[in-house]
C-alpha cells in the first residue's frame, strides 16, 4: 500500500479540488491518504503556507504541488 499526506487547510477551495481529484483517482485498496491541516502546525504552515494543496508520498517524500490534474496525479502515483 502507498501512503500519502495531503497538506491543506479548511476553507481552501483549491484544497477541496485536490481532494476531489484524489477521491476520484485513488484506489482505497492500494492507497491511503491522511489529510494534514497546516494551520494546526507552525512548521507546516511555514513550509506549505503559500503552496497548498501539496500531496506527499510518505515512502519517497516526493511532493506534488498544486496545480495538478488527474493525469499528473496518475504519473505521480506510478513514479
Amino acid at each position: 500500500m502507498k501512503n500519502f499526506t495531503l497538506y491543506s487547510t479548511e476553507y481552501c477551495h483549491l484544497c477541496e479540488l485536490a481532494e476531489s481529484i484524489l477521491l476520484s483517482q485513488l484506489d482505497s485498496q492500494l492507497h491511503s491518504v491522511e489529510v494534514a491541516d497546516i494551520a494546526e502546525d507552525d512548521l507546516l504552515l511555514a513550509r506549505y503556507g503559500v503552496r497548498i494543496p501539496v500531496l506527499m508520498n510518505q515512502q519517497t517524500k516526493a511532493e506534488l504541488s498544486w496545480p495538478f490534474d488527474a493525469h499528473m496525479l496518475d504519473l505521480f502515483i506510478a513514479g
